[in-house]
């Protein structure tokens, strides 16, 4: 009997072939007599035919998949397993249409998310990469003119008050911020019992001194972020996305930056990624970056990994 064969995205593994969570749940897939395990070529950017029909099912990280690519006579694939939140990766209805089940984690990536919402907003605040730096280089006399910003009393849109978007107001509640959201999906009541407001695009825009994003890609929301609604924003404002680089048009962030009509921006997800070294967002002191890892932390990345080993031990089995 041929074995059940999945591919596992080598975005998964460091420079030391080890992958970036605990081994022995890797093993829990590993070391199936029904499975063999196929460590993907390093650097696949999307899955093609030739995938489709090698692997029963793949592990990914933000590997993307298109129907059009993987629907041949041949294909074998049936489960699609997604590192972390979000589908925008994905064609869920040609996977729907094809009935490839796809599945993610998002409980997991929920707290560390939220959390790094706030140290950006925290960091961003403070100015302290540009502190860090001023402290390196001997300019100790100079921080008078870096001054920060207090939270106490400031107004935080949050856009997209999902689970993360929730999470992130659970968490700054002792800052004593006055915190208002925008999410069609989202009732009034589930805001309020958060001590938040609900609001329409225009208002959160015009009035938050610090913005943070926490929307799911889709059409609704792609470039939902653009020349508009920077030009809404206070000039004091900042910009933070923990979400997804997309949501923000980034030439009219770039433009916004340059024209002085926002202070700062506090990103970890960008439209390209990795972020080039020759992107104008480079060029400006106040914006402060990841590297799309908001949810990199052990535990985080544990559970994660946890619970998508899990969905493919348990689609194994029922299969």
């Amino acid at each position: 009997m041929a074995k059940f064969t999945v591919g596992v995205s080598a975005a998964l593994f460091g420079a030391d072939n080890k992958p970036c969570f605990d081994e022995q749940l890797l093993a829990q897939v590993r070391d199936h007599v029904e499975i063999e395990l196929v460590v993907m070529p390093e650097g696949k950017t999307h899955l093609d035919a030739g995938d489709a029909a090698h692997f029963d099912a793949v592990y990914l990280m933000l590997e993307r998949v298109d129907a059009p690519s993987i629907d041949t006579s041949d294909r074998k694939l049936t489960l699609i397993a997604r590192h972390g939140v979000g589908f925008d990766t994905i064609d869920i209805m040609g996977m729907t249409e094809l009935g490839v089940m796809v599945t993610n984690t998002p409980v997991a990536v929920r707290r560390p998310v939220a959390t790094m919402a706030l140290t950006l907003m925290l960091a961003a605040s403070h100015r302290l990469i540009e502190k860090h730096h001023l402290t390196r280089a001997g300019r100790w006399a100079e921080n008078a003119d870096f001054m920060g910003t207090g939270l106490t009393g400031q107004k935080l849109g949050i856009l997209g008050a999902g689970s993360i978007g929730s999470e992130i107001l659970r968490l700054v509640a002792p800052f004593d911020m006055q915190l208002m959201a925008c999410d069609p999906h989202v009732d009034t009541a589930h805001l309020a019992a958060l001590n938040t407001k609900k609001v329409e695009a225009r208002e959160m825009f015009s009035e938050a001194d610090f913005l943070i994003i926490a929307a799911a890609l889709s059409a609704e929301t792609r470039h939902f972020v653009d020349a508009q609604k920077l030009g809404w924003m206070k000039p004091d404002a900042t910009l933070i996305n923990v979400a997804r680089g997309p949501v923000i048009h980034e030439p009219d962030l770039i433009a916004a930056l340059q024209q002085k009509r926002i202070k700062a921006a506090a990103l970890d997800v960008f439209e390209e990624e990795p972020l080039s070294t020759e992107s104008p967002l480079q060029g400006f002191p106040r914006c402060i970056f990841g590297s799309h890892n908001a949810s990199n932390t052990q535990e985080a990345v544990h559970a994660t990994s946890l619970r998508a080993i899990d969905l493919l031990d348990g689609f194994l089995t029922h299969s």
